[in-house]
């Protein structure tokens, strides 16, 4: 297991930051750790890095327990924080043959070169990293976190403020670079889990409070939407006399019926037609949006 996180709490003064937080990440799992503002995120990643030390729990880097005195579990990780702070008065390769040298590695020269085609950065190597555009200084971000070849990418908001064209570029490399290594990161983007992440944790008020897939998330048991077309004419009382149905909403072109028994609300609606010589063009299971899944969730 990659990482691993036990109980963890983080206090600052008499306040909790982060409480009982507990999950696990798989090798090459690519996680979205998401919250709103203030629920914990970048504290529980400023812990997972070493950067601060935990109040309580346990933090486990492949086996290896964090702490910030400890430069075996640095090693084994890559981190790139949300204010991805660089040299701006460096020279790109000039930069990464810098953090190179700092992680003591053998044949700089061929791994900044091996990094530079990595993610994209040939153009730009010999420009400074103050003169490149926040598209570009992300790159170079990503590539000092993964010059050592590290086991485990932390990544905190890796696409805030790039541009449309700059944020398929930066999904498609961490995508890349996932497929070996585990993956991390928080973002505010929801689009962005649904492109990239295998699983979703949510952090709120600095408790988990959802660790799943995606899609699971967005099926809710406890009730069930379907959108239906009819040709022909139909009315709300007859729909809301449907045993079953809790709500019934008008769009145009067709209707959004809610049950939440413990049915199968499209065989009942596909009945229903039957029932009232009604032709179904259109019948769907609706499933709720990432961003709904969040606000219910965080807003509890």
């Amino acid at each position: 297991m990659s990482i691993e996180v036990k109980n963890l709490y983080k206090y600052y003064g008499e306040q909790a930051a982060v409480k009982d937080a507990s999950f696990n990440v798989n090798t090459g799992e690519i996680v979205g750790f998401l919250g709103p503002n203030g629920a914990g995120k970048s504290t529980t990643m400023r812990v997972l890095t070493g950067y601060i030390s935990a109040s309580s729990g346990a933090v486990m880097i492949c086996d290896k327990p964090v702490s910030v005195d400890s430069l075996d579990t640095r090693k084994l990780i890559g981190y790139l924080p949300e204010n991805n702070p660089l040299y701006l008065d460096m020279y790109v390769k000039e930069y990464l043959s810098f953090v190179a040298k700092i992680y003591k590695m053998s044949a700089i020269k061929d791994r900044v070169s091996d990094m530079i085609k990595k993610v994209g950065l040939e153009l730009e190597q010999n420009k400074k990293i103050g003169a490149l555009s926040k598209g570009y200084r992300q790159r170079v971000g990503l590539a000092q976190a993964i010059i050592h070849d590290p086991k485990v990418l932390i990544l905190d908001e890796p696409t805030s403020g790039l541009d449309p064209n700059q944020l398929v570029e930066i999904r498609e490399l961490i995508k890349t670079i996932g497929k070996k290594k585990t993956v991390m990161l928080s973002t505010h983007i929801m689009q962005e889990v649904e492109a990239i992440c295998n699983r979703i944790v949510i952090i709120n008020k600095g408790e988990i409070v959802a660790d799943d897939r995606a899609i699971d998330l967005q099926i809710d048991e406890k009730s069930q939407t379907v959108y239906v077309e009819f040709e022909g004419t139909v009315s709300r009382n007859q729909l809301q006399r449907i045993e079953g149905i809790s709500k019934v909403e008008k769009l145009e072109g067709g209707w959004l019926i809610e049950s939440k028994a413990e049915i199968d609300l499209r065989k009942v609606i596909a009945k229903f037609a039957q029932d009232n010589n009604l032709l179904t063009l259109t019948l769907k299971k609706e499933e709720k949006s990432l961003e709904q899944v969040f606000k219910t969730l965080t807003n509890k």
